[in-house]
């Protein structure tokens, strides 16, 4: 398995796929950290196991984020700055 959103610390980094799973409310990917027995899990839409991002293939480079991200971030935004009040 191979990570490869674009913005996280691991793409590009190939691990042993040991589990697929649906939790959390998504698919998620587990695999063995390297030099440590944790088990880590991530999106599985980061990865190459669901094949790659529609949307991002469309793209072609040409946008660098999803639009349903950005709402959600600025929801999240909304969130913080109303807690922080």
């Amino acid at each position: 398995m191979r990570v490869t959103h674009p913005f996280h610390p691991l793409r590009g980094r190939e691990f042993e796929l040991v589990g697929y799973a649906h939790t959390w409310g998504e698919h998620r990917v587990f695999f063995v950290e390297p030099g440590s027995d944790r088990v880590r899990s991530l999106p599985a839409g980061w990865t190459d196991v669901e094949g790659p991002d529609p949307y991002l293939a469309l793209a072609a480079g040409r946008t660098l984020f999803r639009a349903d991200d950005l709402v959600a971030l600025s929801r999240l935004l909304a969130e913080l700055d109303g807690r922080r009040q």
